[in-house]
């Protein structure tokens, strides 16, 4: 998905402006999409490939920082970059708090735009990277048994093997073939890495009295 073609989405409600980005923009090289209303915008699927948003705040119905919002909650992922001739030091104040990624105003430079792009695009190709790798962890972890999760749950946090299966009932020669069997399936080099794929997993901790067992 992040090695996929980047899209770059454009709602204006005027027509101009929209056919002007979209030729500067493929011009460019950019796949573009161009919409004259927030809820246009809304009703087209999300993507998964690398992308981002430029975005005029005066809009019919929906306005564009109504819309930031919005995307906040159902589209985290995406960069905004807002352009607009009504724009004020309030506006664009909200519009960076709330996660924007430039503000520019008309009349703005084409070679500033296509930076802001640029960099909006390499942020979005990040953070698909990272929810790859995140759900590629998660396809391990759902091959590993529940023996296998058990042992790694108690590994991660520092326990010994003997400590392991004393918690677990279960014999140290038991306990190295699961924790070998579980590094092998989440592609783990060390006890290290095997450590950190469980935080970012965000599996539970192991239980405190777990902890006072090691002692």
């Amino acid at each position: 998905m992040s090695q996929a073609s980047p899209v770059v989405f454009v709602v204006d409600d005027d027509v101009s402006i929209r056919e002007s980005l979209e030729a500067l923009l493929q011009k460019a090289g950019w796949c573009v999409e161009t919409f004259d209303s927030a809820l246009k915008f809304l009703a087209r699927p999300p993507v998964v490939v690398p992308n981002c948003l430029i975005l005029d705040i005066a809009l019919p119905g929906l306005n564009g920082l109504d819309l930031q919002k919005r995307m906040v909650v159902e589209r985290p992922g995406m960069p905004i970059i807002f352009i607009t001739g009504q724009g004020d030091i309030p506006m664009t104040v909200q519009a960076m708090k709330t996660g924007a990624i430039e503000f520019l105003t008309k009349p703005y430079k084409g070679d500033v735009l296509l930076q802001s792009i640029k960099s909006a695009v390499e942020r979005s190709k990040a953070l698909l990277g990272r929810e790859e790798e995140a759900q590629i962890l998660k396809a391990r972890y759902a091959d590993l048994t529940s023996r296998e999760r058990d042992v790694m749950s108690l590994v991660v946090v520092g326990l010994l093997n003997k400590q392991v299966g004393s918690r677990l009932g279960i014999s140290e020669i038991t306990v190295k073939k699961h924790r070998g069997n579980a590094m092998r399936k989440m592609r783990a080099e060390s006890l290290v890495e095997l450590a950190t794929m469980a935080k970012r997993l965000r599996l539970p901790q192991a239980p405190a009295e777990t902890l006072v067992l090691a002692k």
